[in-house]
């Protein structure tokens, strides 16, 4: 009996150290905060990696979305020695890194084995990153119907593989969007996809769609109250990532942060992208308090 209990109490800790089986209930801190956005176009980032992560963590950001590849691109990992060199100076300045990965559902094998491949990803410096986000958007696959069955068994299997204690993001359209357009992607899976992943970050750019502080305002409340009734969980953690800021005028980037604090519960928020993000902009987004009832793990 105690040979027995010798092994069950070593299997235990070999589970521990896998990654998603340290417990049931992930950390979403990573999520948690201002964050922004990198995509595998901003070169400057692979080029100059010290010299972006300390411009990026002198603006008050907690989290870099970083996009590791899509689907259309000719290997698993855009760049990975670049890449690695940039997780690592992000890292130095106690900022956290979130993958994602855009999937096309064409080859659900190779979306597979591309995010898997994000989230084992390794830097030089033995880092790693510190979630991981499906960005659900290609419209690739024609039918609706197939791409819903698609998205909904590519995250089933990123879930099985990572276990319950790996904390997954889900990067969605805008819910007001899709309202608005409803032929792209009628029946989106919103409560399948909030029983799969830990936190919901609608991709709510409201510059496609209104001018205005009032209209922006509008666009993105609305939209996250479509999300948290579709969901059917209105305590779903929601990262509220907002723009473009290339096209928004510094009333509606004010707006957005409006809507943030008024809003209470959301665990994070960030604006497309880094680069395009323009100076004015950044002491609006430094301004917004973290609201104390946001659940972030």
């Amino acid at each position: 009996m105690r040979a027995l209990l010798s092994a069950f109490a070593a299997a235990l800790v070999l589970l521990a150290a896998l990654p998603g089986c340290a417990g049931s209930a992930p950390s979403l801190s990573a999520y948690g905060g201002l964050g922004t956005w990198v995509s595998i176009y901003g070169a400057e980032a692979y080029s100059n990696p010290t010299a972006v992560a300390a411009a990026i963590a002198a603006r008050g950001v907690k989290t870099v979305y970083m996009q590791t590849g899509n689907y259309s691109q000719a290997g698993d990992i855009v760049r990975p020695d670049q890449l690695g060199a940039f997780v690592d100076a992000l890292h130095s300045e106690q900022l956290h890194v979130v993958a994602w990965y855009l999937p096309g559902f064409v080859r659900p094998a190779v979306d597979l084995r591309r995010s898997l491949a994000a989230i084992h990803f390794q830097t030089p410096g033995g880092g790693r990153f510190d979630g991981f986000a499906l960005d659900i958007e290609s419209a690739a696959v024609k039918r609706p119907a197939l791409r819903t069955r698609r998205v909904i068994a590519l995250s089933k299997r990123l879930r099985a593989e990572v276990g319950p204690g790996y904390a997954l993001g889900a990067i969605i359209p805008a819910p007001r969007g899709m309202e608005q357009v409803p032929a792209y992607w009628p029946n989106f899976p919103y409560a399948p996809l909030a029983g799969i992943y830990n936190v919901i970050l609608p991709m709510v750019y409201w510059t496609f769609s209104v001018k205005g502080p009032d209209g922006s305002y509008g666009y993105l409340a609305w939209s996250l109250a479509i999300l948290r009734e579709a969901t059917g969980n209105p305590r779903m953690p929601i990262h509220l990532v907002g723009g473009t800021t290339d096209q928004a005028k510094l009333t509606e980037v004010r707006a957005f942060a409006q809507v943030v604090h008024d809003d209470g519960h959301l665990a994070g928020w960030s604006l497309f992208d880094w680069f395009a993000t323009k100076a004015t902009a950044w002491p609006v987004l430094e301004g917004i308090a973290a609201p104390t009832s946001a659940a972030t793990g």
